[in-house]
């Protein structure tokens, strides 16, 4: 299979078949509304089914809570303590057809140290339950991805983890889960169902569904937000996956039926490598949930916290009493506390979290304490709650429950579609000492770009081939080659240099400056890609170097409301250019007024009491 590249014609491509939908009758059997990994999922088992599908996403994709989680692929190890044995195990499944058939080149295993306090009753209370979970993976049917957890001495614990605290533990316990770039997850699981004959949009924003006289759904209209056009959609059956917008997509059917779901705020800090002494991470019991410390690349990743949310859904940001709260537990435990001026970046996402009961008039097809699918009417389905690791699960109820009867004679076959860059993965690692020599790379480097695009480096090679110079590290942001940001225009679907930034890339959060040092070089590769002109390519950087001073501040602020107002003085850039030409008096930046529907879906993959 010939994997697709997101370019803009193939954009363009896959906003003619929504117009087609309705101008020459070619009606969609499933559209579905956010492109984070739910709505990914989606589209991709519906379009592996045979069914003619389409996904639209306000943003870019994943840019709500799928990029924004704690990165990890997980069992949810908390579940046990509820004695939630099916659901346990579910997650285990997927986590290992992700790291040996979905996404083994996105998927990695990572190991985790649980510090004992206790000699006696904890290790062999936490030894149990690590046991058992080792078991119900063992029991999930699928090929073995983790080692089998262990006991550790104290001695034994600090070799792993040599600034742990001598004091802190006795000892631990040392088991293994998986982390994933949540952001390219989703963009390959895009590209996957785009390759299949999916269509796909993103920056195209939900306005309403239309219905029926009887209430029943048949299909939307949509606003591209790159030039302003309003497209009718015809499609049988539309799937609702914009997780915290879930309520707010619901209405724009005009039910009274639908899910209920509230945002909760998740954050996470990021703290170079070198500042902590350690090559597994550490899971932390605290008075709320749970906290990790995860190795990660050249950093670690701290976090999570849990609060309510009440502020506008599209930005949410990390306020001063959230990063001093994950420092201090953090500390409890570090035999060299970390300060303020350790953190070299933070993200806050919103978990989706799933109210009991529906509202009336609703039928619901599946409930389980993850997520659940329901029709609040005809022609609409939707999905909520669930997190990252069960993404698959989650796409198969709800296309099961869409299509009804005919999910019999058109059963899921996700568990057999291995995702882009993972067919031809042992190969490209095999040649990968030959392919390190020709261009000048270390071990660290392939690494990087194998855990990043898998087989898919052939085509960033390609680029490489018709300009050496893209193999070289950006100047000032050495972690990524030329070739990696024109690829991101090129093959990836980047439309703004925030989408390079954000989701392509991590330099947001990865360096102290946000990335901002790096703007003028990614500009100068990304600008011939996407056609900008002087006058785009200066509103491009001003608008993330605006956005990066906002968020920035918003950390100094030291509650939400407060942080939220600081944010919200940078906005977004958005290019409302009319339908014919580019209007000379039209600027490119619009006031972010909240986009809505066709955002984001999935919960943050950390074990919190609301999360995953």
């Amino acid at each position: 299979m010939r994997t697709a590249a997101l370019t803009a014609r193939l954009r363009s491509d896959a906003l003619g078949a929504l117009r087609a939908s309705t101008e020459s009758g070619r009606e969609l059997d499933v559209l579905v509304i956010g492109g984070g990994v739910t709505g990914a999922g989606i589209v991709l088992d519906a379009v592996t089914r045979g069914l003619s599908a389409a996904v639209v996403e306000a943003q870019d994709w994943s840019s709500g809570t799928s990029s924004r989680s704690s990165k990890l692929v997980h069992g949810g190890l908390r579940y046990l303590q509820m004695l939630d044995f099916h659901l346990v195990r579910e997650a285990l499944t997927e986590r290992d057809l992700l790291m040996t058939r979905i996404a083994p080149h996105l998927v990695k295993p990572v190991s985790f140290l649980y510090p004992l306090e206790n000699r006696v009753w904890e290790r062999a209370y936490v030894g149990a339950g690590v046991a058992l979970y080792d078991t119900l993976a063992t029991a999930s049917g699928t090929k073995r991805a983790m080692p089998i957890h262990r006991h550790l001495t104290r001695k034994g614990m600090e070799r792993l983890f040599p600034d742990l605290r001598h004091d802190a533990a006795i000892g631990a316990i040392q088991y293994w889960d998986a982390a994933v770039d949540d952001a390219r997850l989703v963009s390959t699981l895009i590209r996957t169902a785009v390759s299949y004959g999916a269509h796909a949009a993103s920056r195209t924003e939900l306005v309403t569904l239309q219905t029926t006289t009887g209430g029943a759904v048949t299909g939307a209209e949509v606003v591209d937000l790159e030039t302003g056009e309003h497209i009718d959609v015809r499609a049988r059956h539309v799937i609702n996956a914009t997780g915290v917008w879930t309520e707010e997509t619901e209405g724009l059917a005009g039910s009274e039926g639908g899910l209920r779901v509230l945002a909760s705020k998740g954050i996470h800090i990021v703290v170079p490598r070198s500042r902590i002494a350690g090559t597994a991470g550490l899971i932390l019991q605290t008075e709320k949930s749970v906290l990790f410390i995860i190795p990660w690349s050249r950093y670690w990743v701290i976090g999570t916290t849990d609060t309510p949310w009440s502020q506008e859904l599209v930005h949410p940001v990390a306020n001063s009493s959230d990063i001093d709260y994950l420092i201090a537990h953090a500390n409890t435990v570090l035999a060299r506390p970390i300060s303020r001026e350790d953190v070299i970046g933070t993200w806050a996402g919103l978990r989706p979290l799933l109210q009991p009961g529906t509202k009336a008039g609703t039928s619901s097809a599946k409930v389980s304490r993850e997520h659940t699918v329901a029709s609040p009417t005809p022609g609409l389905t939707v999905v909520a709650g669930g997190k990252l690791t069960t993404y698959r699960v989650m796409a198969k109820d709800a296309v099961d429950f869409a299509i009804g009867s005919r999910a019999t004679t058109l059963p899921s076959i996700t568990t057999r579609i291995p995702l882009a860059g993972a067919e031809g993965l042992e190969a490209v690692q095999r040649q990968s000492r030959a392919i390190a020599k020709k261009h000048g790379w270390d071990q660290f480097r392939m690494d990087h770009l194998l855990h990043r695009y898998g087989s898919l480096l052939a085509e960033l090679l390609d680029l490489v081939e018709d300009d050496p110079r893209l193999a070289e590290p950006l100047p000032h942001a050495p972690a990524y080659i030329g070739a990696e940001i024109v690829y991101a225009a090129s093959h990836e679907g980047a439309l703004h240099l925030d989408d390079v930034m954000m989701h392509r890339t991590r330099l947001n959060y990865e360096q102290a400056d946000k990335g901002v040092g790096a703007l003028e070089e990614i500009a100068d590769l990304i600008a011939p890609v996407l056609g900008w002109d002087a006058e785009q390519r200066a509103a491009e950087i001003a608008a993330y170097r605006e956005r990066a001073a906002a968020e920035h501040a918003a950390t100094l602020e030291p509650d939400d409301a407060t942080a939220e107002r600081v944010r919200l003085e940078a906005m977004d850039i958005v290019p409302l250019v009319p339908v014919g030409g580019k209007d000379e008096d039209s600027s490119p930046f619009v006031p972010d007024a909240g986009r809505k529907p066709g955002a984001e879906e999935d919960s943050p993959a950390s074990p919190g009491p609301a999360g995953t």
